[in-house]
């Protein structure tokens, strides 16, 4: 381990590709802060805060907190995941992406566009059933979670949702290009870190110190068995037949 970080400072494009990750991740982070416009960030928390344990309380932990605050980030890498798995799925049905699947490099980067248009029309179509589901819950009887209901408000939110579920998928991209490689797969792991200790603190809250010291020694027992499945090998001695090249000494004439 020493030395695997000793080598971040002796090898400069590792340095390089190191902290243009950092500043992607960074840039992330701060954006999961930015409120969308026209919500009473208040009154959303606390409409959120009694569905804690229910499906909304773990998309709220996947999207690093981002759809908890409702920020510019709320959607988050889902709308990127959901495309690629039903281009996947695609695949296996189209014969168009099936050829393409198989042609290698060429195919792959006509997929990748396919699945960020896909990306585009998933986040337009979640950001509006978001846009319409805060403006009906402002309308009724309890407390206005938008200030300004109307066409501006959606419009807004669509077009604020839309683009920062584009631009965290520009940042995975741009981490796997020009950073250390696999960006979604590290922005999902941020989300998840950051939203994980205070969710886990909850739990201590209203569970108690034996459920809270359980989970804790689960999780490490599933992070061990699963690093040591992921290192483990068998070792299977292969034999190969012994070839003759030539006549032996024996069947050689004379």
């Amino acid at each position: 381990m020493m030395e695997s970080l000793k080598s971040i400072t002796e090898i400069p494009d590792l340095r390089k590709r190191i902290l243009f990750t950092l500043l992607m991740l960074a840039i992330y982070r701060l954006g999961s802060f930015v409120p969308t416009p026209g919500i009473n960030a208040d009154v959303f928390e606390q409409m959120f805060s009694q569905l804690a344990g229910s499906l909304f309380g773990l998309l709220s932990m996947f999207s690093g907190g981002s759809l908890r605050r409702l920020t510019v980030f709320a959607l988050g890498i889902m709308p990127y995941i959901t495309a690629s798995i039903i281009l996947q799925l695609l695949g296996v049905v189209s014969p168009t992406l099936e050829k393409l699947q198989k042609e290698g490099e060429l195919g792959r980067k006509k997929i990748t566009e396919y699945t960020r248009w896909l990306t585009v029309g998933l986040s337009l179509f979640q950001s509006f059933a978001i846009a319409v589901a805060l403006e009906k819950q402002s309308t009724g009887g309890g407390p206005h979670i938008v200030t300004n209901p109307g066409p501006l408000f959606i419009f807004t939110t669509v077009v604020t949702l839309t683009t920062g579920a584009v631009f965290v998928m520009w940042l995975g991209e741009q981490i796997t290009a020009r950073g250390i490689g696999n960006g979604m797969s590290i922005l999902i792991f941020t989300q998840v870190v950051a939203r994980f200790p205070s969710e886990l603190w909850q739990v201590k809250i209203s569970k108690g110190w034996w459920i809270f010291t359980l989970i804790i020694v689960v999780g490490l027992a599933i992070i061990a068995a699963v690093v040591f499945i992921e290192q483990a090998q068998r070792r299977i001695p292969v034999q190969y037949a012994r070839r003759m090249v030539g006549l032996s000494r024996r069947e050689q004439p004379g």
